[in-house]
C-alpha cells in the first residue's frame, strides 16, 4: 500500500513505516502530524486518483527530529573588480516516520 502526499509543496510517495526528509514542519519532536492532501493511493481493492486530491484519505507521520542538510558553497566573482564573495547555506528539514495511510 502506498500514497502520493503534498508535504511543503513537494510530492512524495510513501509506504507505512518509510522515513522521508522533509521541508522544516512547525511540528515538535515525537508529535504526530497528519497530512489531508493525498493525491493517489493504492491499496487492495486497487488504484484511486483523486480530483485533485482522495476524499477521507490522510496519511499521518511521527516526527522523528529538525536537523539541517550538509552545508554548499555559492561564489560571486566580477572579473576585473577585484570582487569575490563566498557564500554559503545550510537547508533545514524536518525527519518523518509515516506511520498510517487511511482511506
Amino acid at each position: 500500500m502506498f500514497a502520493v502526499v503534498q508535504i511543503g509543496g513537494k510530492q512524495y510517495k510513501v509506504q507505512e513505516g518509510d522515513i522521508i526528509f522533509v521541508e522544516k514542519l512547525t511540528a515538535a519532536e515525537n508529535e504526530s502530524v497528519t497530512f489531508n492532501d493525498v493525491f493517489a493511493v493504492s491499496n487492495a481493492d486497487g488504484f484511486v486518483v483523486g480530483t485533485p486530491t482522495v476524499a477521507g484519505a490522510s496519511v499521518s507521520a511521527n516526527v522523528v527530529k529538525h536537523g539541517k542538510n550538509k552545508k554548499i558553497y555559492v561564489m560571486k566573482y566580477k572579473s576585473k573588480k577585484n570582487e569575490k564573495k563566498k557564500i554559503g547555506h545550510r537547508q533545514p528539514y524536518t525527519k518523518l516516520q509515516i506511520q498510517t495511510i487511511t482511506v
